[in-house]
């Protein structure tokens, strides 16, 4: 959005939603709270951490163009007739600029929550609404406690649909996102065993997820997985917060999006879902039968806020994969060779491991080629950590790997479980891991890589990037 006639913010709107003071009128397109990413137009908000105040890069975001700095004291080095809105507390501030964007916004807004799947299923409904109008949805993870206001913040007051990710690894974190965010339509994926460190049980994952309704709508409707062991937990849920339109999708008989068939290929499937007792076919263009009954949450995401059903299901046949969750490559390597890489980089959970095993074992690999996973710790599992870790031999000599490279702690015990055939090499981090999975490629090969986001395994990723001799090595690091 540029500056003009509707600009997002202008300085008496904000003044009005924090409580701020400020003597120079100013018109923003944007908000940031990253003076290395501030774009010309946004207002910039200057938080404290415990490492770092934003206060001391206040300067250097107007001199990149920021049309206004969201201050608690006039930083050093800034004008004197620099446009500033001071406030008591800028986090307090980001808050109330946040609501103030909800309060104003006519959109029907859409939440999405789950143990797995969010962000992706949050980037296919934004991409299922915004062919039909104007959307607006959480740019990357931007999830948690500062995220989710800096995104409320950002949203259009014109647009026609918002969709809202909200992540927690601990109970009592979502109930204020939701009833900041305050959706029309509450979205959970699945439950399954993710930050058990911070859980007693699977059930308490699924109580801290159901904070998800707290802040829902009158006359709101929570879409749940009727395939979940969860799912009358949280159907229990949603109606003792008053939600009295609950919807569900799976295989199941009488859910309000059922599974009829679908044909799962290495790099699409073919879908034919009953909705309403209207029947659908279509293609979702990324592999997975994860994927396939997430689809169905979407679509019927896409029905409560009002757009069009067949609409929907046709754009389901252009997503792109998320960086990071299921991207794919082709390096070339200098031999002549070529093999394919899996960018699961992102993040792991045990079930997030088990179907990328799946979809990986779909791929075929060339001749003389093999199944190679390279896999990095799963974080915050608690005490159950060892045994999940080592749990995922079977599902991944079952999805046809013929080598594993591991690295961290917790991923020693998936690698003393394996097979001797199939162990490839250990390392402590993936740092020291990297070489090993570069010296032991070849062409034909079809190479997994996944891991926590602290696990750090997208360092493996920009290490096979970089063998690719088909462009610069300048853009293979680009792309990495």
């Amino acid at each position: 959005m540029s500056v003009g006639a509707s600009p997002l913010w202008r300085s008496e709107d904000a003044a009005a939603a924090t409580g701020g003071t400020g003597a120079v009128a100013w018109r923003a397109s944007g908000v940031s709270i990253d003076s290395r990413t501030v774009a010309p137009g946004d207002v910039f908000v200057a938080l404290k951490g415990p490492n770092f105040d934003g206060h001391g890069f206040v300067a250097k975001a107007l001199a990149a163009g920021a049309a206004a700095a969201l201050v608690s004291e006039r930083p050093e080095g800034v004008a004197a007739d620099a446009p500033l809105l001071v406030c008591a507390d800028t986090f307090t501030a980001l808050e109330q600029l946040g609501r103030a964007g909800r309060v104003r916004a006519a959109a029907k807004i859409i939440a999405v929550t789950g143990s797995v799947g969010k962000t992706g299923t949050k980037e296919a409904l934004i991409r299922c609404l915004a062919d039909q109008a104007p959307s607006y949805a959480t740019q990357g993870s931007l999830n948690n406690h500062w995220g989710v206001p800096l995104s409320l913040a950002r949203l259009p007051a014109d647009c026609r649909f918002g969709v809202f990710e909200l992540g927690m690894n601990h109970a009592g974190e979502i109930g204020p996102l939701s009833r900041m965010v305050r959706p029309d339509v509450g979205l959970i994926t699945t439950i399954a065993p993710a930050h058990l460190e911070f859980f007693a049980s699977v059930d308490a994952i699924a109580d801290a997820k159901a904070e998800l309704f707290e802040g829902m709508t009158a006359g709101g409707v929570a879409i749940l997985n009727r395939d979940n062991g969860q799912y009358g937990r949280l159907a229990a849920a949603a109606r003792a917060a008053g939600l009295e339109n609950v919807q569900s999708f799976g295989e199941a008989a009488g859910v309000d999006a059922r599974l009829i068939s679908c044909a799962c290929r290495d790099d699409a499937s073919e879908v034919e879902v009953e909705i309403g007792g209207v029947r659908l076919t279509y293609t979702l263009s990324l592999p997975g039968r994860h994927l396939v009954m997430n689809s169905l949450g979407v679509l019927l995401a896409v029905r409560a806020a009002g757009a069009d059903l067949a609409a929907a299901a046709r754009t389901l046949g252009t997503l792109p994969p998320v960086k990071g969750r299921g991207v794919r490559r082709r390096i070339a390597l200098k031999d002549g060779g070529a093999f394919t890489l899996i960018d699961e980089s992102y993040n792991a959970s045990p079930a997030a491991m088990e179907a990328s095993f799946q979809v990986a074992g779909t791929v075929e690999p060339g001749a003389g080629g093999r199944r190679i996973a390279v896999l990095g710790d799963m974080r915050e599992l608690g005490a159950a950590s060892e045994a999940l870790h080592a749990g995922l031999a079977g599902p991944l000599v079952g999805a046809g790997f013929d080598l594993a490279f591991c690295c961290c702690p917790h991923m020693k015990a998936l690698y003393a479980e394996l097979p001797a055939g199939v162990r490839g090499a250990y390392a402590a981090d993936a740092e020291a891991l990297a070489p090993s999975v570069a010296w032991a490629v070849r062409d034909g090969d079809v190479v997994l890589v996944k891991g926590s986001a602290g696990s750090r395994m997208n360092g493996v990723v920009a290490s096979l990037v970089a063998l690719d001799v088909s462009q610069p090595a300048a853009a293979a690091a680009a792309i990495s």
